[in-house]
C-alpha cells in the first residue's frame, strides 16, 4: 500500500498529516497492519482487512457482531485495544479498501521461551473473566468440519506441488481428525459465552506487567471449553511443537479458579474437538491455490502456513498420550 492512501486515511479522519514513511508491522497472517505517525504526535496501527475475505458472504456481519462484542469487552473492564469510531463507525473504507484504525500501543507480545508461568496464570484468569461476562445455555453454533482433502490434494498436483507430498502423506490424518472432532464436538457441554478466538501470545501486548489484547475481530459466540483448551496449549508453547506443561497447568488451573462454569471435564472430548487447525489448513491450502488470494506474497504465506499447520497437526497426534495422562490428573 502506498504512501499516498495512508495520507488519504488520516486526512478524511482529521488525524493529522502522516510522518515519515508507514511501516509494516510483522505478524499477522491473514491482514497487513501499518504504524504511522502524524504531525499531532500521535502514533496509530490501521489495520487493512483482507480484500478477499471481505467478499465473503458473512464478512460484514461477522466483524458487525466483534465489534458489539468488543464494547462489552471493554464496559466489563477487559484490557483491549478497541478500534476507534469516525462518524460513529469503527470499520472504515476508502478506495475499496476496508480498514480499522487504532491508537498505537508500546506494548511487546511475548515470544517463545519468555512466557512464563505468571503469565499464563493472568492470560487463564483473565479468559475465564471474558467467558464470565455472557453465557448462555445453548449448544454452540459450530457447523461440522467437512473438507475434501482429496480435492485439494489433486488440485495441488497442478498448481502447487509444493504441498503436494504434506499432504498426501497425511491424507488419512486430516480426514480421521475432522471426523472424531465433530464426534467429540457433540459430547461437550451445550454453553455458549462471549469467544475470543484468537487470544494467543501475538495478540496480546504487555506494558509494566499489564496485558492487553488486540486483534478482536474474531469475536463472537462459541464454546467456552474448546476455547480454554485451545488457549492453553497455545501459551504452553503448542505452536511450536514443544509443550510446557507446567506453563499449561498454570492457565488451566488460573481459569477454573476464576470461571463460574462447571468444570467436571471430558478431556478426551477436548483433545478431540480442537480441530480449528483443520480450518486454518483448508484456508492457507486456498491461499497456496489460488482460489482465495490476492496476490504472491499471500500465496507465499499460505505456502509455509500450510507446511507449518501440517507439522502441528502431526505433533499433536504424536503426544496423545502423554497429553491426556497429564490432563486426567490435573
Amino acid at each position: 500500500m502506498n504512501s499516498d492512501f495512508f495520507q488519504t486515511v488520516c486526512s478524511s479522519l482529521m488525524l493529522g498529516k502522516v510522518k515519515g514513511k508507514p511501516k509494516k508491522v510483522s505478524g499477522g497472517y491473514m491482514h497487513k497492519m501499518y504504524r504511522i505517525k502524524t504531525d499531532n504526535g500521535r502514533q496509530y496501527a490501521i489495520k487493512l482487512l483482507n480484500p478477499m475475505i471481505m467478499q465473503r458472504e458473512d464478512a460484514f456481519e461477522n466483524y458487525r457482531l466483534a465489534e458489539e462484542l468488543e464494547r462489552k469487552l471493554q464496559q466489563s473492564g477487559i484490557s483491549v485495544i478497541p478500534a476507534l469510531e469516525f462518524n460513529h463507525k469503527k470499520m472504515q473504507c476508502i478506495h475499496n479498501q476496508y480498514f480499522y484504525v487504532f491508537n498505537w500501543v508500546n506494548g511487546k507480545s511475548l515470544k517463545a521461551g519468555k512466557i512464563k508461568e505468571k503469565h499464563c496464570a493472568v492470560m487463564g484468569k483473565t479468559l475465564a473473566q471474558i467467558h464470565n461476562i455472557e453465557c448462555r445455555a445453548e449448544y454452540s453454533k459450530k457447523q461440522e468440519v467437512v473438507i475434501d482433502w482429496d480435492f485439494y490434494i489433486e488440485k495441488s498436483k497442478k498448481d502447487c506441488t509444493e504441498i503436494t507430498a504434506l499432504l498426501t502423506g497425511n491424507r488419512e490424518l486430516l480426514y480421521s481428525s475432522a471426523k472424531n472432532g465433530n464426534q467429540a464436538f457433540k459430547q461437550l457441554p451445550e454453553v455458549s459465552c462471549i469467544s475470543n478466538g484468537d487470544m494467543d501470545s501475538k495478540n496480546v501486548l504487555w506494558e509494566n506487567h499489564k496485558p492487553f489484547i488486540i486483534d478482536l475481530e474474531c469475536l463472537n459466540y462459541g464454546n467456552p471449553y474448546t476455547e480454554m483448551f485451545q488457549l492453553a496449549l497455545c501459551w504452553c508453547g503448542y505452536p511450536h511443537c514443544k509443550i510446557n506443561y507446567n506453563l499449561l497447568g498454570a492457565f488451566f488451573r488460573a481459569y477454573l479458579r476464576e470461571s463460574d462454569l462447571a468444570y467436571d471435564l471430558n478431556w478426551e472430548a477436548l483433545y478431540y474437538s480442537n480441530i480449528g487447525r483443520l480450518e486454518w489448513l483448508e484456508y492457507n491450502i486456498k491461499r497456496a491455490l489460488f482460489i482465495e488470494c490476492a496476490d504472491r506474497d499471500e500465496q507465499k504465506l499460505g505456502i509455509e502456513q500450510v507446511k507449518e499447520t501440517v507439522n502441528l497437526i502431526v505433533y499433536y497426534e504424536k503426544v496423545k498420550k502423554e497429553l491426556l495422562d497429564f490432563l486426567n490428573h490435573i
